[in-house]
């Protein structure tokens, strides 16, 4: 079979690593890539927030599946303009892909399938903001109601920041704060069908002990020996099913990916958001786990046949993933700065490294492209394990400004 990978980042690299594994995979395609997927892709030029370009270059490749990795191009609608050529698309509708693309939208949904979350204001002026930040009370919660690539939230204990991050976004969803700890259960569905995910991890900020400002992502493990033990059979139930059934019967069933991160509170579980796409960095610990084939889930979940794939099963032990970021990342990004050592950090039992934000030198020198760098991801009996070859791994990669957390999955 042949599959086009639509997007850029490591998300798209461990799912294009992964399928190009799959033994009943002939070709791996990716559009527009990276470097680091170039080694099991073949890259095309094509710009990922545009529809009917993407359809065309699925037609032109003949490709049997279509898996859109990030948010901005499902909300676009990218997976709609394929579907109408016949092609299978692992990746919901434009329509179905509101739960990412609008908070308050997603907060509809929710309360129509009695889904437990977080009571919350939706706000459009500035008077109606103030209101709900006083009504909520701190630690005030402000979230942009669009996409914003992961740095759209802001939780503070200072009203004036509060009040300024809410004066910057046109519409904004301020929720009251939930304790306890957080945790990612991705789901792949068909719109009917649901198969979780093993519970994951990661960690926003980018500082250790979770300082600084909200990022995409710095880094990830699972499983979480933590985690209460019928924690997946409870999401399930409550927040997985509801969700899939309350959009199919709104018309607009969602098929794809659904990310559930959830806080596990001092009342019990609580969504703090949904996603409509694997969530990065989680996505590469986990399909590093995987024991199954993923191209049958994904052609599954695409063509409405779920139910005749087996679900999901997991290797024992764990996985760790560590993100390397490029100096001033979130604020600001440095790009074109040389990476050595990738493959020095490969020769350590388990590790892998997954490339993001990296470009090719015309000389051939691998530089950053700035963001999210990549991530250095081990497997290992535990997660102390993992967790101990991962920071291996970092330590024999460089690049100028080089930045990570060094708490990733302590403790554990």
């Amino acid at each position: 079979m042949k599959i086009l990978v639509i997007g850029t980042g490591g998300r798209e690299h461990a799912l294009s690593r992964a399928l190009a594994r799959d033994p009943e995979v002939d070709e791996v395609h990716c559009a527009p890539g990276n470097p680091g997927i170039a080694a099991v892709a073949t890259l095309h030029d094509v710009d990922p927030l545009d529809g009917e370009a993407v359809a065309a270059l699925a037609m032109v490749l003949d490709v049997d599946l279509v898996v859109v990795g990030p948010e901005a191009p499902l909300v676009a609608g990218v997976a709609d303009a394929i579907t109408t050529r016949g092609i299978p698309v692992f990746g919901p509708s434009g329509a179905a892909a509101r739960l990412e693309g609008s908070k308050a939208f997603a907060k509809e949904v929710m309360a129509a399938a009695g889904v437990p979350t977080a009571a919350a204001r939706v706000c459009t002026t500035p008077e109606q903001a103030a209101a709900a930040l006083d009504e909520l009370g701190a630690p005030y919660v402000v979230k942009d109601d669009g996409l914003a690539a992961g740095k759209g939230v802001v939780v503070t204990d200072s009203l004036d920041e509060a009040l300024a991050h809410a004066a910057g976004c046109e519409r904004v969803v301020i929720e009251e704060f939930l304790d306890g700890p957080e945790v990612s259960l991705f789901a792949i569905t068909d719109g009917r069908t649901v198969y979780p995910m093993q519970p994951a991890q990661d960690f926003k900020r980018i500082g250790d002990g979770d300082a600084g400002p909200n990022t995409g992502g710095m880094g990830a493990y699972t499983p979480l020996p933590w985690a209460p033990p019928d924690l997946v059979v409870e999401v399930l139930r409550d927040v997985l099913q509801p969700t899939v059934d309350e959009m199919a019967r709104r018309g607009t069933p969602f098929a794809g990916l659904l990310y559930a991160g959830l806080a596990l509170t001092s009342r019990g579980v609580r969504v703090i958001e949904f996603n409509a796409r694997f969530g990065d960095p989680e996505t590469q610990p986990l399909l590093a786990l995987l024991d199954a084939p993923l191209l049958p889930l994904l052609l599954g979940a695409a063509t409405g046949t779920l139910a005749d794939v087996p679900p999901p099963g997991w290797k024992p032990g764990a996985a760790v993933g560590v993100v390397m970021a490029s100096a001033g990342y979130p604020e600001s990004s440095s790009s074109g700065d040389v990476i050595t050592g990738i493959d020095g950090a490969e020769t350590v039992p388990g590790v892998h490294v997954i490339q993001a934000g990296t470009a090719l030198s015309e000389s051939g020198d691998l530089l950053t492209a700035g963001g999210r760098v990549l991530a250095v991801v081990a497997t290992g009996a535990s997660v102390a394990q993992a967790r101990a070859a991962a920071y291996d791994g970092v330590a024999r990669i460089r690049f100028d400004g080089s930045q990570n957390r060094t708490d990733i999955a302590a403790g554990m």
